[in-house]
């Protein structure tokens, strides 16, 4: 059963305390990327036969497979799936820079250039689990962005196939290569390369504590996009808000992951003891109820503050990866938060609206990282230039002041290099 805490009653350590993993994956995961680096397609091949249980005798993913799957979906799905993305594209198309020139002052031009970066990797979970989501979420940032290569990695089922409404989200999406890989050895092949994968230059995507350990220890070689942990919400919900729904949206993230944190905060106590027994009400009746039973359990709370105010202040603490404001007038708590990774406003916007359909992205980052990190975008997958360019004049009006500069760091070459343009120093 969800505990329930009023906030005042409980130490700070209660109330904000965090569920961890502790499992120490570094040393397995270590091993796998030196694996890889090594022997290349051929440790795939071996990991796939090991741990996906699939006989592979090719790495990519044809176009004749491609086809095969996307015309055993059913056309509804399809139909949704090009909604969604129509949708994700228009959200993240607002989200592009520009690249910009100042030439104010004679003589002198600075600017900045905006540019994609060339190739990235797109991890997507498979096997028993299927998120075309999140190949939508994650490619159509970067084809908007410019990106020449988008390259995705996905595990394959028994038998070596890739889930068909995988594929025929990478299509819709514009994926250029997909391949059969899963787990640590899929991040390995993306940050190094192989014989059939080729090295790419930023990886982002979720997926399992292996997957998140890879990304860790692969930062610097590659780029990422974040360490993402378990999945997180965070509910507000005043005295009127519907029990019913607020357990439903409760559920729809602890039953993502037995560590996965399902939180509501609220200014009504009668509201927490109905949440709690509507809980109790739904989690038998869902499929995945272990799953939630565990979370609910383990990582669940409800506190209760004694006003709106006091429950904006413990949200804006906790970090929410997910954040849903359900009140009546949700743009004027919106005002308020500080930290969350995606908001969702009013009392008919559950989160599977962002998981899905809406268009904002939902990849987020999670473990309180939303006090300094921003959901997935279009600046993942692109890279700043900056130029300066100084005329003869120009250079002369300034240079005294940049070795005065210089001078004060203790590094007079620094200022010769300036003062030579200018003056007959040698």
């Amino acid at each position: 059963m969800i505990k329930i805490m009023k906030y005042g009653d409980f130490s700070r350590e209660e109330i904000f305390a965090v569920q961890e993993n502790k499992a120490d994956v570094s040393s397995v995961v270590s091993d796998i990327i030196a694996n890889v680096r090594a022997r290349g397609d051929e440790a795939l091949f071996e990991y796939s036969r090991k741990f996906d249980k699939a006989e592979l005798t090719a790495l990519e993913v044809t176009d004749e497979e491609i086809d095969e799957a996307f015309a055993a979906v059913e056309p509804e799905f399809l139909e949704i799936l090009r909604k969604a993305a129509n949708n994700i594209t228009a959200f993240h198309e607002k989200q592009v820079r520009n690249s910009f020139i100042i030439s104010e002052k004679e003589g002198v031009v600075t600017g900045q250039k905006v540019t994609p970066i060339e190739k990235v990797g797109l991890y997507v979970p498979g096997g028993t689990a299927a998120y075309p989501s999140t190949v939508l979420m994650d490619s159509i940032p970067a084809k908007i962005a410019g990106c020449e290569e988008i390259v995705m990695v996905t595990p394959p089922s028994f038998g070596g196939k890739v889930n068909p409404v995988i594929l025929a989200a990478a299509k819709i999406a514009g994926v250029t290569k997909i391949f059969k890989v899963g787990g640590a050895q899929a991040i390995a092949a993306l940050a190094y390369g192989t014989e059939s994968i080729p090295r790419v230059f930023k990886i982002v995507g979720p997926g399992n504590a292996f997957v998140a350990e890879a990304k860790r220890q692969v930062y610097g070689q590659v780029s990422i996009d974040m360490i993402a942990g378990p999945s997180e919400i965070l509910v507000i919900a005043d005295e009127k808000s519907n029990p019913r729904h607020v357990a439903a949206d409760l559920l729809s993230q602890a039953e993502h992951d037995k560590l996965a944190s399902a939180v509501l905060v609220t200014n009504s106590e009668e509201l927490a003891q109905k949440v709690s027994d509507e809980l109790e009400l739904q989690i038998p009746l869902l499929p995945r109820a272990e799953i939630a039973r565990a979370s609910i359990d383990n990582n669940g709370k409800i506190i209760i503050a004694d006003d709106l105010d006091k429950v904006i202040e413990i949200s804006n603490e906790i970090a929410p990866e997910h954040l849903e404001l359900i009140v009546d007038n949700p743009f004027d708590l919106l005002s308020k938060v500080k930290n969350a990774g995606s908001v969702f406003m009013g009392r008919n916007c559950p989160e599977a609206l962002g998981d899905y359909f809406a268009g904002a992205n939902h990849t987020l980052p999670t473990s309180g990282t939303a006090k300094f990190s921003s959901p997935l975008s279009v600046d993942d997958f692109v890279k700043k230039i900056q130029y300066t360019y100084y005329t003869e004049n120009a250079l002369a009006k300034v240079a005294e002041d940049v070795a005065f500069f210089a001078h004060k760091e203790g590094l007079d070459a620094h200022a010769k290099s300036a003062l030579v343009r200018t003056k007959d120093l040698f």
